[in-house]
């Protein structure tokens, strides 16, 4: 066994008395010490760790889709149970023994065959469609950790790529993307990235407008919005599906708060192109305009506002600034086109009539508009969100009980009162060395690896991109998550060598050239948050079951790296696992003493397979965002350049951009219904959250049957525009434009509007014909028929829920679903 594998985390008999005191007298120290009796025996001698929630049968564990219990036996994941208070478990929870024993996992330290004999650079074509070879542990540290070095000291730190952005597994030491940047920290730099995926567009604006991401915050507290908001708005979202997963473990709060509100009769309104799962769940009424147009939809609902006197003037003069450049563009004295509702109407497609009364509606009633993060990841996805703010503004309803916008309510639970007690700290990704170069947009990459030397715009600055010779990905799936995938394949033909960490032969992972096989979260131990916005629980996660194969973690990986590279000793600093986890566990327990929450040793902890949840104080439950800034502006000023919601940014003025200006607008995007290639490929694409996997992951467990239609990704079409076409429900179908082609199996609904289709995102790549440019996917994803250009010169945002695209019936040879097999060699 090397040095840099970690032993699993043991305690010994001697320790943990030690470590228990009052617990010397229990008789269950003489015996086997069962893990549930010793957690019972805790309870009984240390009354005073009331936060400590027992396990009821299994090994404490988590993931992104929630905490449970894993069920061994002989050395085998074989079922799973959810924590007990766990409020709203799903099913995903039960796909972690197929997990851990999916038959596509990776075995071995795997080479590419022609990298291998030929060096870099060699036969970048042939990635996705070349033969495997196995090699030593060994061999694949002194490969990578040789073309690190190499790279440094020729091309320096720019010509490393290791964003290796992605829904890395949860878990605050295995943290792999943080591990990787640790490393390449040490060992010289790195590019990596600015911004992300999910909320590129809006976090970036929302900075300008309100002073602070916002996408990411605390949110009014549910209790107060179940009281108080007479309408809830859910623009572009489908939180019962979305709220199954977290960035850390779920606590799943926010289901129970949509399920108050419909027992309560709380009226909801859903727009969305699709009358979705929380729409229907709620009762919500629905109401579908053409998708891209929500700006000129809020638009003409802000005209109405306006013109009837619906809005609030003494909030807008108060709280805000820059109305009055706003209200001239709204009433069309800057470009002689007046934003009524007629003129959304023809926009939208949505009545003007049912505008107004919408309009109406929210001016009269309590309202919470809760937006998602789908309408920003469009060409000018920067407008929705700040119309969104804009519009909440003339409600005048910010700050006050169960009123104003929520941008987190379909994620991660935001709006899941706060707890008190303490934060687990991950492991750091150190700081950057002097030289490291300038970061660039995170959905820019392909055009990055094409084009070395261009300059772009990015929010007020300018990015000239690097000539990058290495990609590093570790925990994350550029080939699922990353638009115009045939694309993205000529992209990384420029790299000359691609390396991924990955437990499970995905398409990102067959077109690298070295892969790393590493373990499942269950495969090792570690410590994760529950509740990203409630911080109300700690969870202990246990190894489960030894690393399957040769499989190694993270960070095991990287320290034998590091080890080459001779940063090894300022990589580990000197700690095993076992340290780590008890560093961050003790530091989380010093802020749980003061806020006197009182938590056992860590030895007692771990032993006692037990969880932490933290109390959550009655002040928390009525948490109004914004209320501090209503109460008193001065005092509590917003992070703007005004201190106020700017709905005219002065800053982004001055940026001068023609696709960005310094107030929302409407502006057409770059394809949408009413373009010219819509003569062409006349059906907008809607694209959306699975509802049995968390993007691409699970797509290889066997939830897939539950949402997979003729073996493929499913395509919602709309009865008239199935039947214009020869389609009928379950049959197979091409969808395509001039960037690709998938195939996909039709359900075939009114629950979609006329002239729109829906493809959930997540499918893994599956060329027909690797070696052909364009080939059909046969596993039907999404991202072969998206573009890949910026939301906009201010924040370069991907566009990853918009293209137009044409669909037919199948007609051609019978072609195997290839998606989840192993590649040659392997």
């Amino acid at each position: 066994m090397s040095v840099f594998e970690q032993q699993p985390l043991k305690l010994s008999r001697r320790r943990f008395l030690l470590g228990t005191g009052a617990m010397a007298a229990v008789p269950l120290l003489s015996g086997l010490w069962p893990k549930s009796a010793l957690a019972e025996a805790i309870s009984q001698a240390l009354p005073q760790f009331v936060a400590l929630r027992q396990a009821q049968k299994g090994i404490l564990t988590a993931a992104h889709w929630g905490a449970f219990e894993a069920i061994v036996e002989n050395g085998k994941m074989v079922g799973v149970q959810p924590v007990s208070d766990d409020p709203y478990p799903n099913e995903l929870v039960t796909m972690a023994p197929y997990q851990v024993h999916a038959k596509n996992r990776i075995k071995y330290p795997m080479v590419r065959k022609s990298w291998l004999e030929h060096g870099p650079g060699s036969h970048p074509e042939l990635r996705g469609n070349d033969e495997w070879v196995r090699v030593s542990w060994d061999k694949a540290l002194d490969l990578v950790s040789g073309q690190i070095a190499r790279l440094q000291k020729e091309f320096g730190p720019q010509s490393i790529y290791a964003g290796s952005y992605g829904w890395k597994s949860v878990g605050m030491l295995h943290n792999s993307r943080t591990l990787l940047q640790r490393l390449m920290n040490l060992s010289g730099g790195f590019l990596g990235y600015a911004g992300d995926y999910s909320t590129g567009a809006a976090q970036v604006i929302m900075t300008h407008v309100v002073g602070s991401m916002e996408v990411y915050e605390q949110q009014t507290a549910w209790p107060n919005v179940i009281e108080n908001t007479q309408l809830v708005v859910m623009w572009g979202c489908n939180p019962m599906v979305t709220l199954k997963n977290s960035w850390n473990v779920p606590d799943h709060y926010g289901q129970t708060g949509f399920e108050a509100l419909k027992k309560k009769g709380t009226r909801i309104i859903s727009i969305d192109p699709v009358h979705n799962d929380s729409a229907k769940f709620v009762n919500a009424e629905w109401i579908a305009p053409h998708p891209y147009t929500d700006s000129a939809m809020l638009l003409g609902i802000a005209h109405t506002l306006l013109t009837e006197k619906l809005h609030n003037p003494d909030f807008i003069k108060t709280y805000t600034v820059g109305f009055d450049k706003f209200e001239q563009y709204l009433m069309g004295k800057t470009d002689g086109e007046e934003k009524t509702a007629e003129w959304a109407e023809a926009i939208c497609g949505i009545k003007a009539d049912t505008l107004r009364q919408l309009a109406r509606d929210m001016a009269k009633n309590r309202t919470m508009i809760m937006g998602g993060w789908g309408i920003q990841r469009q060409h000018h996805g920067e407008q929705p969100h700040w119309m969104l703010v804009t519009v909440a503004s003339m409600l005048g309803q910010i700050g006050l009980p169960g009123g104003g916008f929520g941008f987190s309510y379909h994620y991660s639970s935001g709006g899941s009162p706060t707890a008190k007690g303490g934060i687990v700290a991950g492991i750091s990704a150190g700081n950057a060395p002097k030289n490291s170069p300038t970061p660039i947009p995170v959905a820019r990459i392909a055009e990055c690896l094409t084009s070395p030397g261009k300059t772009v715009d990015f929010n007020g600055n300018k990015v000239t991109y690097p000539d990058v010779k290495m990609i590093y990905v570790s925990g994350g799936n550029p080939f699922h998550q990353h638009q115009d995938t045939n694309n993205l394949r000529k992209a990384y033909s420029h790299a000359e060598t691609v390396v991924v960490n990955e437990p499970y032969w995905t398409a990102t992972a067959k077109h690298a050239d070295i892969v790393f096989p590493v373990t499942t979260s269950y495969e090792r131990n570690d410590l994760e948050m529950g509740g990203d916005y409630s911080q109300l629980y700690v969870f202990p996660m246990h190894q489960c079951v030894p690393p399957q194969f040769e499989a190694r973690n993270d960070f095991d990986v990287f320290a034998g790296l590091a080890d080459r590279l001779g940063v090894h000793d300022a990589f580990t600093e000197g700690k095993d696992e076992t340290q780590w986890l008890k560093g961050m566990y003790d530091d989380m327990k010093l802020q749980a003493r003061n806020a006197k929450v009182a938590l056992p040793p860590f030895d007692m902890f771990w032993a006692s397979n037990n969880y932490v949840r933290f109390p959550v104080p009655e002040a928390n439950t009525q948490w109004v965002r914004f209320a501090d800034f209503r109460e008193n502006p001065l005092l509590n000023p917003l992070g703007t350049p005004s201190g106020k919601i700017e709905i005219f940014s002065d800053t982004i003025a001055k940026m001068n951009y023609a696709d960005c200006k310094g107030h929302p607008s409407w502006m057409p995007p770059h394809e949408w219904y009413k373009a010219g290639i819509a003569e062409k490929y006349p059906l907008s694409l809607n694209t959306a959250h699975a509802t049995n996997r968390l993007h691409s992951q699970l797509d290889n467990t066997p939830l897939r049957e539950k949402h997979a239609v003729a073996d493929r990704e499913a395509i919602l079409i709309n009865p008239q525009d199935a039947e214009k076409r020869g389609i009928k429900n379950g049959d197979l179908v091409r969808a395509f434009n001039d960037r690709g082609q998938i195939l996909v199996g039709a359900i075939v609904s009114d629950d979609i509007r006329i002239g729109v289709v829906r493809i959930s995102e997540g499918a893994w790549f599956d060329p027909a014909d690797p070696g052909e440019d364009k080939s059909l996917c046969k596993n039907g994803n999404v991202n072969c028929l998206t573009f890949d250009i910026g939301s906009s010169s201010l924040a370069q945002g991907n566009c990853g829920q918009m293209a137009q695209l044409e669909i037919e019936k199948y007609t051609g040879p019978v072609l195997k679903n290839t998606a989840h097999d192993v590649p040659m060699g392997a």
